[in-house]
């Protein structure tokens, strides 16, 4: 069992079968192989995608769905077999969201799908990208109360 760090200082023991696997690592930081997916009803629709190799990082991501409702990657079908995705319902799609000087934006174009069967994960660039914001800015989203 493995144990991660959280912003709050508290130490959480994570279950081998709940790490996410990302072989490709992600963008910038392709060494990093393990992650966990934490989440806290006071944050949601955020969650903290938190490398689980280095207790100090980690990514605010969102599910699209809290964005921009009708956002509709197309997976390539090579990144679908990658993750062995074999029905809609096996994804999970988060994207990232950066914070500059008060501003927060959601990374469209770079969307995670994660395997919710296997936990392996990639940071995929959809065939219609060009559809899409690098940073899209994010408007106000309700916080669970």
């Amino acid at each position: 069992m493995n144990t991660v760090d959280t912003a709050e200082q508290k130490r959480l023991q994570v279950k081998q079968e709940n790490i996410i696997k990302m072989p490709l690592g992600l963008l910038g930081f392709e060494q990093i192989k393990k992650y966990v997916l934490l989440a806290n009803s006071e944050e949601a629709p955020f969650m903290w995608l938190q490398m689980l190799d280095n207790n100090n990082q980690g990514f605010v991501v969102v599910p699209p769905s809290a964005v921009i409702p009708d956002y509709a990657p197309d997976i390539s079908a090579q990144d679908v077999e990658f993750l062995g995705i074999r029905t809609a319902a096996d994804a999970l799609v988060l994207n990232i969201v950066a914070i500059r000087g008060g501003d927060a934006t959601v990374n469209l174009k770079g969307p995670i799908v994660v395997n919710r069967n296997t936990l392996v994960a990639k940071q995929c660039i959809p065939v219609n990208a060009s559809a899409f914001s690098l940073q899209h800015t994010l408007a106000a989203i309700p916080v669970a109360a």
